[in-house]
Order: structure tokens, then sequence, then C-alpha cells
């Protein structure tokens, strides 16, 4: 059980798809890596006559993180090239980028295409999709006709069946007025269940006509979007072609009249921007115009794109205006007329046009390739272990063509919902000022070494990897979610997989590596439970109790043991937080960041429960990141001692109110407190220990910062935050 055969698992020299993110460990040092990615780079582009394209630049983009690459570890790869590679990298290409995407002076669509010209071609479109959706209907309310025709006959049947029947019981039964009343109150009974349930059967009947209908409508829509969408492109292009002609522009930035073949990205979505704020002005664009109703898509977008000042500007306004716009209960709360956003938006209400469907539409207005890619993802419902074989887990999905390639956008997993907005503002209404829309930015322009984790395509080259990855490697990559690659995570070890196999003793270990300089802001905590099932306990125990979670420098280790052969589910929690956050007291919210399923064939020993401590990581690398307190005596999670133990610790920062508390299996905590003693001498704190017995113990340790003193006693104590935790096996034979 000892944290350091959990800290030694073996590696694997398996053979590991560099491209993939997270890789383990890097096999060249960055310098290598920047100029071989420079060498590939200018040969890519080259060969494929496209180009990297610039918009900000410098580290990652997700949620404003402090940058994580990792200064001092140049052996380290986080999937990302760690700062030095950056550089130089940087450095070399640094002119071809300039030359190939002149931000400043990107041309925005008013320029060169009249608003009437496109408004025109949507006029066409929309008269082409009217009658599309009138024949939508009409054969809906046929096939739905149809459907219950035989129900409605069957209906009339039973109906004349259980009246008959009453007929007949009044005639020989009813002979006094008390049982006539019997017999009709029967009838009418047995009547109203029997209508129930046949309208329950006519309207499930109907439903399975729709959707039965529904994926046909949604073929068809898509098919004629795809038309209209190649009409418009070609209307921008042929008049962005006159205005470079009649003005003779030199177009050096000229984006391509034809949609690309898809290729792997020259560079990462961390070289075209490195914060969401880059874009505080078009997303609060995107947002202002989501408040407001527009009549015509040509309306939308160039109130959307008219400021935009590159391709990824464009993309990204109309990204967030989909993840703000609730199109569910913003759009759809009332009838509106057919040239209102429900009319305009109508695909959406009628269920056969996808945010994704929607988003290719406005990209097409604006100007940008898109497709739409289909293929399955690791959706709601989806957990590690799954095989994808049938459509439960099908998806769509979206690339864009900007920034000198096709880049990866998830509309609907990027889109959140409204904070600290009780109800969802009307269009045209103020927002209030505490209103603050909330995104998942991991899913705009999302790295295709990141996207193939959770969404694989029908289509090998739309994974957009140098060396595309089987349905089966796709399942058994561990199953991430979009904050494990937020917080710069990654896997110290290339063999990781989504189901792991426990060895003889019921183990396996699951291990995270954290960026070095978010060390002392990540916390993780994890739930243990069995496969398929809501059970977190085992014969009365909590399943938390068969896992030891340890910190060891960057390495978070989850070492579980099964207590039981079966399958379990190991869903691991992480949230970055200061220690001013945690020291308050409050309560913190954790999201998912990995899970896995551990597979215990045969256990061969039994596995007793950890002491019943507080939960959360063992060892005192937490008292140093939160409180400052140096362990000077102890510095792993597991003690061998004999029947007297002292622990010291050095205080960097004052603190005062120390408690500890035993924990052991079979014994009352009470029993134990006076086997415990606390003293601190100037900044030196020894914590004392007397085992009345051998065994395992768990020892929790208690403290507070001298800053609360002012506080009430009620708030002290409520102020008294735990601070680490070990476990210590107490046996005559360990000597010092």
């Amino acid at each position: 059980m000892g944290i350091k055969a959990a800290l030694n698992v073996p590696k694997s020299s398996n053979f590991v798809n560099e491209q993939i993110r997270p890789g383990g460990k890097s096999q060249y040092d960055s310098e290598a890596l920047a100029i071989k990615t420079h060498l590939l780079n200018r040969e890519n582009r080259e060969r494929s006559g496209g180009g990297g394209n610039r918009d900000g630049g410098g580290s990652s983009g997700h949620g404003g993180d402090v940058n994580a690459n990792g200064h001092g570890e140049k052996s380290r790869n986080w999937g990302r090239y760690d700062s030095s590679a950056l550089h130089i990298q940087h450095a070399l290409k640094q002119t071809a980028i300039q030359k190939q995407y002149h931000k400043p002076h990107a041309q925005a669509i008013n320029s060169f295409l009249d608003e009437e010209e496109q408004r025109k071609l949507e006029e066409q479109h929309r008269m082409e999709e009217e009658k599309l959706y009138k024949e939508f209907v009409s054969i809906r309310m046929k096939e739905e006709e149809k459907a219950i025709q035989g129900i409605q006959e069957e209906w009339e049947i039973e109906l004349s069946k259980i009246t008959a029947k009453f007929e007949r019981d009044l005639q020989m039964k009813g002979r006094s007025k008390d049982d006539q009343k019997v017999l009709t109150l029967k009838y009418a009974k047995e009547k109203d269940v029997f209508e129930k349930n046949m309208t329950l059967k006519r309207e499930r009947k109907k439903e399975s006509v729709t959707k039965k209908l529904l994926e046909q409508e949604r073929a068809a829509a898509a098919a004629l979007i795809e038309k209209q969408s190649e009409e418009m492109m070609d209307l921008i292009a042929k008049e962005k072609a006159k205005f470079v002609e009649d003005d003779a522009i030199e177009d050096v930035q000229s984006y391509p009249t034809q949609p690309p073949p898809p290729y792997p990205p020259n560079f990462n979505k961390i070289d075209i921007y490195k914060d969401p704020e880059e874009f505080a002005e078009v997303d609060q664009r995107a947002i202002t115009v989501a408040q407001e109703d527009q009549e015509t898509f040509t309306d939308l977008v160039r109130q959307l794109v008219g400021e935009c000042k590159s391709d990824v500007e464009k993309a990204r306004t109309i990204f967030r205006w989909i993840t703000v716009k609730n199109l569910n209960s913003i759009m759809f709360e009332e009838k509106q007329r057919g040239d209102t956003p429900m009319g305009l938006l109508r695909g959406i209400k009628f269920g056969t046009e996808s945010y994704h469907v929607l988003f290719k539409r406005l990209c097409s207005y604006a100007g940008l390739h898109c497709v739409v890619i289909k293929g399955y993802s690791k959706s709601a419902g989806y957990q590690p272990g799954v095989k994808f074989e049938d459509n439960r887990f099908r998806n769509s999905w979206n690339a864009v063509y900007v920034a000198g390639a096709w880049r990866f956008v998830q509309c609907n997993w990027g889109a959140r919902h409204l904070v600290n907005a009780k109800e969802v503002p009307k269009p045209g209404k103020a927002k209030s000022e505490s209103l603050r829309y909330e995104y998942d930015d991991h899913y705009f322009l999302t790295d295709p070494k990141e996207f193939i984790y959770e969404f694989f395509p029908l289509q090998p080259e739309w994974q957009l990897l140098k060396e595309p990855i089987t349905l089966e490697e796709f399942e058994e990559l561990p199953f991430v979610r979009s904050l494990f690659f937020r917080y710069q995570l990654s896997f110290p070890s290339h063999h990781m997989k989504s189901v792991m196999q426990t060895d003889q003793t019921g183990a396996a270990t699951v291990r995270l590596e954290m960026p070095v300089n978010m060390q002392s802001a990540l916390i993780f905590h994890y739930n243990l439970k069995l496969y398929n099932k809501e059970t977190d306990n085992f014969e009365g125990i909590s399943l938390k109790r068969f896992v030891m979670q340890s910190v060891l420098n960057n390495t978070v280790a989850f070492r579980v043991h099964a207590p039981c052969s079966g399958s379990l589910l190991l869903d691991i929690f992480a949230n970055a937080v200061t220690p001013q956050e945690y020291l308050t007291g409050e309560p913190m919210k954790f999201k998912s960041v990995c899970k896995f399923k551990i597979v215990c064939s045969d256990l061969q020993t039994v596995m007793v429960p950890l002491p019943d401590c507080a939960s959360g990581e063992w060892g005192p690398a937490k008292a140093t990141r939160l409180f400052g307190l140096i362990p000077l005596t102890h510095q792993d999670a597991l003690i061998f001692a004999s029947q007297a133990l002292e622990i010291q610790f050095q205080m960097s920062r004052p603190l005062t109110d120390f408690m500890a508390t035993l924990h052991k299996n079979g014994m009352e905590e009470k029993k134990l407190s006076k086997y415990v003693t606390q003293h601190v001498s100037g900044d030196i704190v020894t914590l004392s220990v007397q085992f009345p017995e051998e065994g395992q113990y768990g020892m929790d340790i208690y403290t507070r910062e001298v800053s609360s003193t002012s506080r009430s006693e009620t708030s002290e104590k409520h102020l008294l935050t735990h601070c680490c935790k070990y476990l210590i096996n107490s046996s005559r034979k360990n000597r010092h």
C-alpha cells in the first residue's frame, strides 16, 4: 500500500504517437524539437502553398491560466513545446508568418461585397428553404395521419367491446340501483384507463414517425445548406476578385478561393492567441448582437464580423454568438413572424438544423471555408471502456479554415450558461451588470492532438493528424475532459489507457503530471465507485478509503486497491485555487479532469481500507503548498514508526491552533485523542504520538493563520483548516 510503490511503477517502452497530447516525456531536447518543427513547417508551407497565420501569439489559450510551459525542465514535453523551444521556433519563422497573415490589413466584407448583392442571394436561398420546409410539414402530417389511423381503428374496436361488456353486465347484474351505480363507476374507470393508454400509444407512435422522418429531414436540410453555402462563398470570391483587380491591390495574404484539402496545422492554438482576453472586444460585440433581433443572416453576420481584423476574429465572433445565444430559450419563447429570428433560425426550432450546420452557414456569409464533420464523441453517458459499436455516441462538429489551416470548433460543447442570472434576458432588453456569459474556450480552434481525445471522425484525414489513429486506439485513449488541457496536465508514462488492469494484489496506479508553476495552485480529489453502478461503498465502507492519493514534486498519484474482483470507475477532479481561497474554509467546486476503468480480474489478497481520515491527498506536500509548513522530519506520506513518533515542521509564516487527530480501523477517535500532543516553540511545530497498540494509523493535522485572531471564538473554530495527513505503520520492529 506504500507511497513508494505508488510512485515507482515501471515505465513502458511502447511506441507513442508524439502528435497526440499528452504524450509523456519528449525524446528530443527542446532546441532540437524547435528546429525540427521549423523545418517541417517550412516544408509543409512549400508543399501546400498555405501558411502560418499569426493573430496574437505566445502561450496557452485556456481560460487565462498562467503560462505553464515548464521552465527549467528541458526534457519535458507538455504536448506543447516548452518556452525555450517556442522562442526559437518563433524567431525562425516570424518573418514568414507576418508576410502571410498581416492582421491589421484584413479585408472587411463590406469593402468588396455590396450588402444588397448578399441579401439578394439570401432571399433566393430563403425561398428554396421555404419550399423545403413546407414539404417537411406536409410529409409529417401525412405520415402521422397514416400511422395513427391504425391506432384509431383499434381504439374504436376496443372501446365498443368495453361498452358491450358493460351493457351485458348491466342486464345480468344490475338489478338494483346500487348494482347499477357500481357497474357504471367500474365502466367509467375502465374506459378512462383505456383512453389514457391509447392516447399515450398514439403520441408515442407520432413521436416515432417524427423521429424517423427527422433523420431524412436533417440530411435534406444539410444538403441544401451545403449547396447554399457554396453559392455564398462563390459570390464572395467573385466580388473579392473584382475588387482586387479593379483597385490593383496586391492581396498578399489571399484567403483561398476553394477549400484546401485537410492537412495538419503547421502550428498550435498557442501560437494564434494565448489568452481569451485578447478577444474581449470581439466577444463583447457577439454578446451585444445576441441580445438583439436580426431579420436576415446578412444583417446578423455583418453586425458580427463588420469590424473584425482577421479571419480568426470572424470565426471567433460567430462561435461566441452561438455559445451566448441560448437558441432554445431566448429565440423561441413566443410565436414569431416569418421574417424574424424564428423564421431566420427555424431549422434549430424544427430540429433539422444543428449548431454545427448553423456555424457553417454563418461562416459562409463571412467568407470562411467551413465543413461539418461526422463521427463519434466521448459525450454524456460515455464511460471509459465503452466500445463504439452503435450510433449512441455519434456526433458532429466543425472545422473552419483560419490562420492558414483547418482548425476544430465545437459550438455545442463550447456553449455554457448564464451566470448570476435568475432568468434568461429577452432579446432587446439590457442585461444585468452582474450577468456573465460562461463558456468553454477549449472548444474554439482546439489543437488536433487534444481534440482526438474526445472526437473521432469517420474520415481519417479529418483527424488532422500526420498519423491518424484507429477507432480501437481512440477507445483506448484515456478519457479526459477539457479541464485536463486547461490545467496543462499530462500523463508521465506512454502506456496510459482508459482501462487499467490491477496486479495480483488488486492494485493499479494512475499518475498525472502538473505544470511546474501550477503545482502550488492545483488541488485534486477523486471518487471511486463500482463500474456501471451508483454504489460508492463496499460492505458499508466508502470506496474512497481504498485509494491513496499522494503528491511528489509535480506528480499526483492515485493508488487504487480493489476491495473485490470486478470493475471500478475512478473519477479524478481538480480545481486551481490560491492558498487564501483555501484557508477561508469555503466549499470548493471540483470538476472532472479524467476517468479510468479499473479492472480486477482475480483478487489474491484481502485489502484493508485506509483509516477514516479527511479526504484528499496524503503526505506533507499540501502543508507546504498551502500553509508554508516545511516538513523537517518526514517528507513522505507513509511513515514507519515504533511505539512513539515525533513529527516536526518549520513555519515560514505565522500559524496557530495546531491540532492532530488519530484514526485507526476498529478504534474510536475519542479514545485515541489522548495519545497525540502538539507543541510550538518559535517557528518549530512538534507533534508527538504514543501509539496504544501496533497497527496502521492515519493522522490528520489542522491549523489556521494568526491573522484570524481578531475574529470571534466561533469563527476561529470554523476557520481551523485541514493541513495535511500521514499514514503511519506502527510496529515494535521499526527502530530508528
